[in-house]
């Protein structure tokens, strides 16, 4: 199952391209300004983007520019109401992909992410490694010792920013910021909830927890050894 990132803020369309995203079984990850989505793509592996020319706090272009500066490999596509082909040049010269004008049917958007994902477009090995703690975010595995871990999503895209920041300390604030900001019902207990769920999963039976609890400052992902 493909992993898209949205970026659209007008959320009428967001909605509707998002409804036969899921349809078709692709997972769908919304935001609605530039900044969180510039912000997602440091945090998050995904197999395609979908990416709004005109945005608040910053624009696509930025975004795309910024992205494919930083090493950023995942393909694009630029949605945007500019026709003139100097436009789309200007956007491909930045990174993107693909480029497709509003208004547009949805379908002609489905089949452009296809062929996309049919490119095989070369990508930095997605695997992150923690100690004996492995994670491919593109497939959702997560192993330890070998041993195949399923988690929820929730606890999945926690473990995934952890794993990202081996060894830095996040406070609940921070964590649920940066995991969690889409979720207006997110709380600090809901973060600890996570993190004992991740815990009995992931934790061996006698051994001391990878995720450590530092009171009162917050928690950080150690690994094995350490």
């Amino acid at each position: 199952m493909a992993k898209v990132l949205l970026v659209e803020d007008d959320r009428d369309l967001s909605e509707l391209v998002a409804d036969y995203l899921s349809y078709e079984h692709y997972q769908v990850d919304r935001v609605y300004n530039g900044s969180d989505g510039l912000d997602r793509l440091k945090f998050y592996s995904y197999d395609v983007v979908i990416l709004d020319w005109e945005l608040p706090e910053l624009s696509g272009l930025e975004v795309c520019k910024q992205y494919r500066q930083s090493g950023g490999l995942t393909p694009i596509i630029m949605l945007t109401a500019k026709r003139a082909i100097d436009d789309r040049a200007t956007g491909l010269d930045v990174g993107a992909d693909d480029y497709l004008v509003k208004p547009f049917h949805v379908k002609e958007l489905l089949a452009r992410i296809r062929a996309l994902l049919r490119r095989g477009t070369q990508l930095t090995s997605n695997v992150l490694r923690v100690g004996d703690l492995e994670m491919n975010p593109t497939t959702y595995e997560i192993k330890r010792s070998g041993v195949e871990i399923e988690l929820i999503p929730k606890d999945f895209a926690l473990l995934e920013f952890l794993m990202r920041h081996p060894n830095q300390i996040f406070s609940t604030e921070a964590l649920l910021n940066h995991v969690w900001k889409a979720d207006s019902d997110s709380t600090a207990e809901a973060i600890r909830a996570s993190v004992k769920r991740i815990r009995k999963k992931v934790d061996e039976p006698e051994g001391e927890s990878i995720i450590r609890n530092l009171h009162g400052v917050g928690y950080k992902l150690v690994g094995k050894d350490e």
